[in-house]
């Protein structure tokens, strides 16, 4: 577990270093914010598509080898792009193809990955081996960024991209190494327990998926949050820059504390013991109404204050959320729920940001911050309500009631 964690930080700063100049990339070849802005649709969009699918191939093919094969086939990407950047042979088709490609690899790692390092651990510490890469994923996600304008400024664009595929070779070249732990659902393989095998068809995961009222009732939780929450990046921008009359770097200073807040959350995430969706709903109820105090912040010292725990509760959830998900399906159906989850968050992801920004034309800044927390505190509230009502109904059987009337 410690040389994937390692080997996860490594990936998760190359990663990030080569998202973080690939916007500018494109701004510099097309000079075209549009483009832009489709250069990442392009990429998330097989995940909308076709992640059902990567799920069913997760479950259906060695963990190990699925995993080490995607991050090679990602290396190969990054060092392709690296080569037509530093040959300045890259225009925006071909980066649009390479982006899709990613986004096709991406499918399949991201649920391999994932459920790779729950079986490096005991059953009992999944939610905290998924805090833990929760951390990674943050402290990689600071480094790279900080990487980035270094190595561009020394070294070069190409550099960048060449720096992310020895990340991945890194983590292909260590996952021969990694042996399942004692127990772990690695061991168990992707047959049922109970039962014959399967037929490793995607129709049964989202059979699962659907038939699930936990997992019906986390995707509604983290739907409304994603939609009306969580894009800080986006709505914090624009109170810093516009009510609360600060510049880019009162902007960074934001940013900085939500990325603080987001590691602390890490590594208070990492000691859950018992994940539950009514913790990841109780926890995005709580961010939502922090939300709304942020929302109404007079200056930006106050709103630094209500930054931190943002960050923090949203970690939190996210790391008990994830908790939820890969542990509630059996082992033989995990893959396929992971690769459901995966196009359920891509909409999310392609529609919170555009939903938000009609928010706040309509309401600005302010007023889109606090009625997306009351709508997601209002939400959560609400689906409670009606779960503990449908629970306290009394359910009378028949022969009861057929005594009673005699």
């Amino acid at each position: 577990m410690r040389w994937w964690s390692v080997a996860n930080f490594v990936s998760n700063a190359g990663t990030w270093m080569q998202l973080t100049v690939q916007n500018l990339l494109v701004l510099q070849i097309t000079g075209s914010a549009a483009a832009t802005g489709l250069s990442m649709s392009v990429q998330a969009a097989p995940a909308l598509l076709i992640s059902v699918f990567g799920g069913a191939a997760v479950d259906r093919w060695p963990r190990r080898l699925t995993a080490a094969v995607s991050q090679a086939l990602l290396g190969a990407v990054a060092f392709v792009t690296a080569v037509m950047v530093a040959l300045d042979r890259l225009d925006l088709t071909t980066l649009m193809v390479l982006a899709a490609v990613t986004g096709v690899v991406a499918t399949v790692d991201g649920p391999a990955c994932s459920l790779l390092g729950n079986d490096l651990v005991p059953r009992e510490d999944v939610p905290s081996a998924i805090g833990v890469g929760a951390l990674v994923h943050q402290a990689g996600r600071l480094t790279g960024a900080a990487l980035a304008g270094v190595t561009v400024g020394f070294l070069g664009t190409a550099a960048a991209y060449a720096a992310n595929g020895l990340s991945f070779l890194f983590v292909a070249a260590v996952i021969p190494f990694l042996r399942p732990a004692r127990g772990s659902a690695g061991q168990t393989g992707t047959v049922k327990e109970d039962g014959p095998p399967d037929t490793m068809s995607v129709r049964e995961g989202l059979a699962f998926f659907v038939r699930r009222p936990r997992l019906l009732a986390l995707a509604g939780v983290t739907g409304v949050s994603a939609v009306f929450g969580r894009n800080y990046q986006l709505t914090l921008a624009v109170l810093v820059t516009g009510p609360l009359a600060g510049g880019a770097g009162s902007f960074g200073t934001v940013s900085t504390v939500l990325a603080a807040g987001g590691i602390v959350g890490a590594v208070l995430g990492a000691r859950l013991r018992r994940p539950s969706v009514r913790v990841v709903g109780a926890l995005a109820a709580a961010g939502g109404l922090l939300q709304v105090v942020a929302g109404m912040s007079p200056s930006l010292a106050v709103l630094l204050v209500m930054v931190l725990p943002m960050a923090v509760v949203e970690s939190v959830s996210d790391t008990a959320g994830t908790a939820v998900l890969q542990t509630d399906p059996p082992a033989h159906l995990r893959g396929r729920v992971l690769g459901v989850w995966g196009s359920i968050g891509t909409v999310w992801g392609l529609g919170g940001p555009p939903a938000l920004g009609l928010l706040m034309e309509l309401a600005g800044a302010r007023g889109a911050l606090i009625a997306g927390g009351l709508i997601i505190a209002g939400t959560i509230g609400a689906g409670h309500l009606l779960r503990e009502r449908g629970t306290r109904v009394p359910r009378v059987s028949p022969v009861a009631h057929l005594e009673t009337a005699a």
